[in-house]
């Protein structure tokens, strides 16, 4: 089991929390989530959460992002990948995941659902102006 010592020790969740569908998966996340392993981080109310990283809110809210306890980011797939590994009952889909061909169905799917969210969100929008 590994010992937490700080808030950096977590698993870093970055996420829309204007969108219903996103914030309902997130909230049940949380609920299931063993303590001391992730920090839920609204990137919709936190324009700058990622900003060291390079990341603008747009980008950010184009596809979740997870920032793995030892400080390496993953982004959409991926990110549900890490994400999954530490929740109890989802860690035969992570593990799942992993096989190639799946993993790049995945990748393929996430991407356009991604797309589509972020074009029809009207948050998603003003961020990507004034990000520009």
């Amino acid at each position: 089991m590994t010992t937490h010592t700080g808030k950096n020790d977590l698993t870093h969740v970055y996420y829309d929390g204007v969108c219903k569908l996103c914030s309902r998966e997130i909230n049940y996340y949380k609920k299931i989530a063993p303590p001391n392993t992730f920090c839920w981080v609204d990137i919709a109310s936190d324009d700058q959460a990622l900003q060291k990283d390079g990341i603008t809110q747009s980008e950010a809210l184009m596809v979740l992002h997870v920032k793995d306890a030892l400080g390496k980011l993953h982004t959409g797939v991926d990110a549900f990948e890490i994400m999954w590994e530490n929740l109890p009952g989802w860690r035969i889909l992570a593990l799942i995941l992993k096989i190639p061909p799946i993993k790049y169905i995945a990748r393929i799917i996430y991407s356009v659902f991604a797309k589509r969210r972020f074009e029809r969100s009207a948050h998603c929008k003003l961020a990507s102006q004034k990000n520009k």
